[in-house]
């Protein structure tokens, strides 16, 4: 690697900026503003050609991760991948993908759908806007963006609903495999990032899961000026609040690699043995199934770490850590792609992906290929509102470091303490008991017609009530239950059949007062074709569980 010169070397608290050689420039990186210990921006240059250059190799890094992990998707679930296991790509793979499975490519239309928001509406669009146009959408979603969209489609507004007391899933994975365009819009600018962060984020999530993709923003707004993995690992991490549990988990990852440099699967024994445990999603509360953001942002961060910048080993290690592992890859090669460039991913990554490049994402009237003019367009604006200054050929990039964004934490006083199986269908009334603060309801609404309800108890319980959940889009039916505890009317709730409007969970409530507590379920407008399905019963408490073992 050519050496900066000693006149060009830059000093902050901030940044510490290297050359990136590239196939067809070497990018000129020099100082062309000093401020020492002052908290001002510090200038640096880019050429045209490489922040395209970048900016096309973060979205070309995220789908290739998104459909080499695919296939091993949840399939590995607090375990690793072994090596013996091969994991297949080739010619031709991507497409296939495409073809069989649109809404694996989850991770970028979602992308793509808050890009076209600050396209459409402008960079300083608000909050509210951005919510109402996610609102509309009619894709396929799950999780906390799933319960986002029910809560905004049912009056409720930013930031209420991402807030982990109306959505369960705040602590999910969703706006981390989300914020990659906030990172590739803010190239250098972490505290932009951090910004535009703020306006997405708590729409669908809070605490941890806000985090997340405040996180994943920052390594993408790094990767453009630092091609050491170790420096924005860390450096990202700045932006996270200390004390939080995201920050203690990546803080962990960071000081295990320190050592063991040579061992990822040592450092993911250690990962699984402390934070393998979600509290929130309630698909996976005391079970193998993790989509909390921390610990899938910390195997990002560990295949970062011992990738070592070669696209290959980063993609694989990313995709062997299991549970959420398309969009792991595609996080870690997002932001390892904008670190190389597309220019320098290598051929046998990027042929099949060029298959699919010009088509539009289902649900969507973007493509690749627009997201790559699109993303381009939106860092030289923010660069410009900034205060950098953009010609022909060079882009002039106001660097400065963040600020820790605002310090938020879900499921306070809330621990899992029991998640009892219920395995039945509410056909009038259904209630229960606990001893504890809080408790959440596994189910969902299904549509029967000409399915026997002993049959469908039978194949639900075995195999789940999603073979049942799918509707016709425009089926109108919407149940009506009450929530009454302790004898009060605590809230009426709706639960629509159709598949983009339905709410995940039939009810929940967190932070009661410790202590015995009646719920009784009542659906108000019962319906034979339908059914209100209870799987489970998740009890939380204030208290953390204790062992009942006797002591010997």
């Amino acid at each position: 690697m050519k050496p900066i010169k000693n006149h060009e070397r830059m000093h902050s608290n901030f940044f510490n900026i290297f050359l990136f050689s590239a196939v067809v420039s070497v990018v000129v990186i020099s100082a062309c503003q000093k401020y020492r210990n002052t908290g001002e921006p510090v200038c640096i240059q880019i050429s045209t050609e490489t922040l395209q250059d970048k900016i096309k190799g973060g979205w070309a890094g995220q789908t290739i991760g998104v459909v080499y992990g695919a296939q091993t998707e949840f399939k590995f679930q607090g375990t690793t991948i072994q090596d013996y296991q091969p994991i297949k790509w080739g010619e031709g793979f991507v497409k296939y993908w495409w073809d069989k499975k649109p809404g694996l490519f989850d991770d970028i239309y979602n992308d793509l759908t808050f890009a076209e928001v600050f396209e459409k509406y402008g960079l300083d669009v608000s909050s509210d806007t951005i919510a109402s146009h996610f609102a509309a959408t009619e894709f396929h979603l799950a999780h906390a963006n799933q319960m986002a969209r029910y809560n905004l489609r049912n009056g409720m507004r930013t930031p209420l609903s991402g807030n982990w007391l109306n959505n369960p899933h705040a602590d999910d994975i969703d706006f981390q495999i989300e914020a990659d365009f906030i990172g590739l819009m803010t190239p250098g600018m972490p505290d932009k990032a951090n910004e535009l962060a703020d306006k997405v984020g708590h729409i669908m999530t809070s605490g941890d899961g806000f985090y997340g993709g405040v996180y994943v923003a920052n390594l993408y707004a790094l990767a453009f000026v630092s091609n050491d993995v170790q420096f924005i690992v860390k450096e990202a991490l700045k932006s996270i609040p200390e004390g939080t549990q995201f920050h203690s988990c990546i803080s962990d990852v960071i000081n295990w690699h320190r050592q063991h440099p040579d061992d990822w699967q040592w450092t993911w024994f250690e990962l699984h043995k402390k934070w393998n445990k979600d509290v929130g999603c309630p698909k996976g509360v005391f079970l193998s199934f993790n989509i909390d953001a921390k610990i899938n942002a910390a195997y990002v961060a560990l295949a970062l770490l011992y990738g070592q910048g070669s696209f290959s080993k980063t993609i694989d290690i990313a995709t062997r850590c299991g549970q959420d592992s398309d969009c792991n890859p595609s996080t870690a090669c997002g932001v390892l792609g904008v670190m190389l460039g597309y220019s320098n991913i290598p051929d046998f990554w990027l042929n099949p992906l060029r298959e699919i490049e010009t088509l539009n994402f289902k649900g969507t009237n973007m493509s690749l290929t627009k997201a790559y003019s699109l993303s381009m367009k939106h860092a030289t604006e923010c660069i410009q509102i900034a205060g950098g200054k953009i010609d022909s050929n060079t882009v002039s990039i106001p660097t400065k470091g963040a600020n820790p964004v605002a310090f938020e934490q879900n499921f306070i006083h809330t621990y899992p303490v029991a998640r009892e199986r219920i395995d039945m269908t509410i056909t009038d009334t259904f209630s229960f008991s606990f001893h504890g603060n809080g408790y959440i309801l596994y189910g969902n609404l299904v549509k029967c017609t000409g399915i026997e309800k002993e049959y469908f108890n039978r194949i639900a319980l075995k195999y789940g009530t999603e073979a049942f959940a799918l509707a016709e889009m425009d089926d109108p039916y919407v149940a009506k239950l009450e929530v009454w505890i302790d004898n009060e009317l605590d809230q009426r709730v709706r639960m629509p059949i159709k598949s983009t409007s339905r709410r995940l969970e039939p009810s929940w409530k967190y932070l009661l007062k410790e202590g015995n507590h009646q719920v009784k379920i009542k659906w108000v407008n019962p319906h034979p074709d339908y059914a209100v399905r209870i799987n489970d019963l998740i009890i939380y408490s204030q208290n953390p569980p204790v062992s009942n073992l006797p002591a010997e």
